[in-house]
């Protein structure tokens, strides 16, 4: 079993900037890659980003130029930066560990962390 826990959530103001980080642990030796899904009340999960472990990302449009999700080696942990936040970014993010790219698939998901952007 993995266990993945996110932390870094909070309230921004239009334009700012959030730092999401991500913990995985456990037996981790079938990841190899993780991802960062957000949902919004009333709206469909989306997933926003991924990393493999031979650092490939990828993003959705949705974030693409904004958001960068990198690994700090010093501390094990993944990082998502956000910056230039837009109110429509106001979500739910779950780190999750997985393995692929394109296509990812999420096997473990952390409880999420709240991220609003106020205007």
């Amino acid at each position: 079993q993995v266990q993945v826990q996110e932390s870094g959530g909070g309230l921004v103001q239009d334009g700012g900037s959030l730092r999401l980080s991500c913990a995985a642990s456990g037996r981790t030796a079938t990841i190899t890659a993780m991802g960062w899904y957000r949902q919004a009340p009333e709206k469909e999960r989306e997933l926003i980003a991924v990393i493999t472990y031979g650092g490939f990302t990828h993003y959705a449009d949705s974030v693409k130029g904004r958001f960068t999700f990198s690994k700090d080696n010093a501390k094990n942990t993944w990082i998502l930066q956000m910056d230039s936040l837009k109110p429509e970014d106001t979500a739910k993010y779950y780190c999750t560990a997985g393995s692929g790219s394109r296509p990812y698939y999420a096997k473990y998901w952390g409880r999420g962390t709240q991220v609003t952007v106020s205007s």
